[in-house]
């Protein structure tokens, strides 16, 4: 989880990710944000997002992310 806030604080430095549960609901991430981030995710966790994978449920906070990370690593 760590290195996710990492990520996540290196696309968009202003979100407390700690404790934002509405990161696409608020628009605190763009559509750039959200590509560039699918980018570092799959790198960093050697994982690929499928396009079904990108909703709002996946992306409004960072322990929703982390959780679709987790699973995805398990169906590996």
């Amino acid at each position: 989880m760590e290195r996710l806030i990492e990520i996540l604080e290196d696309i968009q430095p202003e979100a407390d990710y700690e404790t934002c549960t509405t990161l696409i609901d608020d628009h605190i991430l763009n559509s750039m944000a959200i590509i560039a981030l699918v980018a570092e995710i799959e790198e960093e966790f050697d994982i690929t997002v499928p396009a079904v994978e990108i909703i709002p449920d996946n992306f409004n906070s960072a322990q929703a992310l982390y959780d679709m990370i987790l699973r995805l690593q398990e169906e590996g």
